[in-house]
């Protein structure tokens, strides 16, 4: 489908670069997310009941959040992706996985490191970085963060009708109790480095950047993005090729990135991993219902009904542990969850 496509913004460096320097003067500073994941306050609770009965019949393994994360009734988990081959494991010793959330009434969004070895997490507020009159600053970023992915340095957040938001992992900045810059609740905070505008052409329905993940199929990773639709929308999955020396969309000679377009999605997909050729997509069936998982390809999936808690969300495929990983939004129905892929035939 021709008419889409990604155009990428000015990078925030000044913006960033001041903000760095104004919270030094308040004891923080530039850390990095190799440098906040030993600083993981909150614990992990592994969910050891029944798990076909409480989760679905597909998951293997599942942990939760502390009570206040489980219940909130403002933030709503959503995005999931991996550290896997970032170079995070030789830095830090092993893979974590990210999520976001995003705020209902306020707060923006934000996001989770999830290490399942130590069985801790931690918030990172999502930021805007701002310069005014000299001053630094920063509003929280006010995405619905519906899915991420980290790939190199990047971290790039889906944000619906305006594209994607990109971060760079060494920019997570400390934020130390009494700073003159207010976190609203949040140790440490990622500013945006730049954002890749969707755009379209006359005539054309602009694509919804509801989700994304990233296929390392080939030898060049692409990343995927898809749109949640009701049956009377588009359910698009676009396909951008990225570029091997700087990990982030291709841009063409006139500096767009065009992506390959497939109008065949689900209803109501909620998230999508793709694995040598073969799609895993996510739809919730409501706060009450378990969810599916539809496995195949665009026009010719495999249902997989009852299969995850409800209101699952993003998916995210981690080859080292053999499953694809996904979280669910509803309060109390609350779960980060593995599912093994032998377990999910096409």
């Amino acid at each position: 489908m021709p008419g889409l496509h990604l155009t990428r913004t000015a990078e925030n460096s000044d913006e960033i670069d001041a903000l760095v320097a104004a919270l030094a003067d308040d004891g923080g500073g530039r850390v990095g997310m190799a440098g906040m994941a030993p600083d993981l306050p909150l614990r992990l609770r592994r969910t050891f009941a029944p798990l076909p009965r409480l989760l679905g019949r597909k998951v293997s393994q599942a942990w939760t959040w502390e009570a206040a994360d489980r219940r909130d009734p403002n933030w709503y988990p959503q995005g999931i992706t991996t550290s896997a081959r970032t170079g995070f494991r030789e830095q830090h010793g092993h893979d974590v996985l990210v999520t976001s959330w995003y705020a209902r009434q306020s707060g923006g969004s934000r996001i989770s490191v999830v290490d399942l070895e130590r069985r801790r997490y931690g918030h990172v507020l999502l930021v805007m970085p701002t310069l005014t009159d000299g001053r630094a600053g920063f509003k929280p970023l006010k995405v619905h963060a519906g899915g991420i992915v980290w790939h190199g340095d990047h971290l790039h957040v889906a944000a619906t009708g305006a594209g994607i938001h990109s971060a760079h992992v060494g920019d997570v900045l400390r934020v130390p109790a009494g700073s003159s810059y207010p976190a609203f609740g949040h140790r440490y905070v990622l500013p945006v480095r730049f954002t890749q505008r969707s755009g379209q052409d006359d005539g054309v329905e602009r694509l919804r950047y509801s989700f994304l993940t990233l296929d390392r199929s080939q030898d060049t990773p692409t990343l995927v993005v898809g749109e949640y639709g009701s049956p009377t929308q588009t359910r698009r999955m676009a396909r951008f090729l990225l570029d091997p020396e700087s990990g982030l969309p291709r841009h063409e000679h006139d500096g767009r990135s065009v992506p390959e377009v497939d109008d065949r999605g689900v209803v109501r997909m909620q998230g999508v991993a793709a694995v040598d050729g073969t799609y895993y997509v996510t739809r919730s069936r409501g706060p009450l219902k378990p969810g599916s998982v539809y496995v195949g390809r665009p026009g010719a999936f495999r249902e997989h009904r009852w299969a995850t808690p409800p209101g699952p969300e993003d998916l995210v495929w981690w080859p080292e542990t053999g499953c694809v990983w996904s979280v669910s939004e509803h309060p109390r129905r609350r779960w980060v969850f593995g599912m093994r892929r032998q377990d999910l035939p096409a």
